[in-house]
């Protein structure tokens, strides 16, 4: 049997792991969610559906992949007495691979942004910066090389192995992206007329909530915990026997849910002091905010210049987290798989994705490159986002939930009876057996227009 790595401490655990679900959907998706739903009526239905969904659907994935010790595939295949089960696996393996393509695009777009703010680039009115993005997005070569770059960057940590690499890097990258979030929140909350942010983001709108409302609150807890890539599973089958698996989800889940609202606190205040509305959806980041962030700071533009270049950092630092577990599932998969060096398993999956990346790059603005009318970079998010992280969740649910032993769940569980976890663990079946499934398919039902 091949040698496997393993993190070496409960710290690095939490954070490689916390890291893999902290992106850009914390930073960007989140706040403009909230804006459009009810501000804090929003994130009171996001946090009780982390509670009821997010957590016991991580606590099942760290189940499969403690118990299996290996790669995504091979971990559900073993997991029960039919073998396949290891679809679930290979089904997140491909997942992830699709994922990291189009998701090193837009890590890309935020690594240029980040070279752009420190020259000077965006500096223009609204309708400038909307040029700016259109022309870049749609140019055949720099958003493509920056977006491979990102990909080889996330290579030459994943080569390095999980303790050296992987725990290193989320050492380093998780306090610095805490860092700057917290020195931007303090000085957006610090502009003139931020009260007003602060309070649309804290204060209920219960009239806005609705049956559409909570399934977006839903959605919302379900992408951000990284449910249904094979990622958790992944990383799991390197914890050790002592990782007390409930503490360190809930630990990881509240650590998502901070730096979300934080990402709330940063941008709420900044937008609502120059008369902006943050529910401008995926264009916020970089069309909404860089005139944001001059305005708001119009009085010490040399401030705002600073502001400007460490949200950017911020983006780079929350994308390459993710970027990294995501490596890592594909990476873990070709390794043991194939039976081959993990450098010769990074590179097969860095290549990969590099293509699809690229041609995901060209297909912005290009009717030349479209699936059933979407281009392939849309169409990549949709079918991962809209089929495969849904399904994958659900049958991970259904297999923990009805098909596993229950004996060798609840011995996982409660670290084979030794920590105080035993006492939740009939409330934890009842939700990955019936609340957990049921969250799920109205979600799916909702995106294809059912519900």
């Amino acid at each position: 049997m091949m040698e496997r790595g393993n993190f070496g401490s409960r710290l690095g655990i939490v954070l490689a792991t916390a890291g893999s679900a902290v992106g850009l959907g914390n930073v960007w998706r989140f706040p403009y969610m909230t804006g459009q739903n009810g501000g804090a009526a929003f994130i009171i239905l996001y946090l009780v559906c982390i509670l009821l969904l997010g957590i016991p659907g991580m606590v099942s994935e760290f189940i499969v992949g403690r118990h299996s010790q290996t790669n995504a595939a091979r971990a559900y295949g073993s997991f029960s007495r039919s073998k396949s089960w290891g679809l679930i696996g290979i089904l997140g393996v491909i997942t992830s691979i699709i994922i990291l393509g189009f998701y090193a695009v837009v890590a890309g777009w935020c690594l240029h942004y980040l070279g752009a703010s420190a020259i000077g680039q965006l500096k223009g009115d609204a309708s400038y910066v909307q040029n700016y993005f259109q022309t870049f997005s749609c140019d055949p070569v720099k958003p493509a090389i920056l977006g491979v770059v990102f990909i080889l960057i996330t290579h030459f940590i994943i080569i390095r192995g999980v303790r050296n690499g992987i725990e290193r890097a989320s050492k380093l990258l998780m306090p610095l992206l805490l860092i700057l979030l917290l020195i931007i929140v303090i000085a957006s909350c610090s502009l003139p007329g931020a009260l007003k942010g602060i309070d649309f983001l804290l204060k209920p709108d219960f009239s806005k909530v609705n049956s559409k409302v909570f399934l977006e609150a839903l959605g919302q807890a379900f992408f951000s915990l990284s449910l249904g890539t094979a990622c958790l599973c992944t990383y799991a089958s390197y914890f050790s026997r002592q990782t007390k698996l409930l503490y360190s989800a809930t630990q990881i889940a509240l650590i998502d849910f901070l730096i979300a609202l934080m990402s709330g606190l940063m941008i709420f205040p900044a937008a609502f002091s120059v008369g902006v509305q943050p529910d401008s959806g995926p264009s916020l980041i970089f069309i909404t905010l860089p005139n944001v962030f001059q305005q708001a700071f119009s009085f010490m533009p040399t401030l705002g210049y600073v502001i400007s270049i460490l949200f950017y950092a911020l983006l780079v630092f929350a994308a390459l987290t993710s970027t990294i577990s995501m490596h890592e599932i594909g990476t873990a998969f070709f390794h043991e798989e194939l039976r081959i060096n993990r450098s010769k398993a990074a590179w097969i999956l860095t290549v990969v994705c590099s293509v699809i990346a690229i041609f995901c790059s060209l297909s912005i603005g290009n009717p030349d490159i479209q699936i059933w009318g979407r281009s392939l970079m849309d169409f990549c998010d949709y079918v991962t986002a809209q089929v495969m992280l849904p399904t994958g969740a659900l049958l991970t649910s259904i297999l923990v939930g009805w098909f596993a032993s229950k004996k060798m769940v609840r011995e996982e569980f409660t670290n084979w009876e030794t920590s105080n976890s035993k006492s939740y663990f009939n409330f934890y079946m009842f939700c990955v057996r019936y609340i957990v499934p049921v969250g799920i398919l109205l979600i799916l039902m909702n995106q294809f227009g059912i519900i």
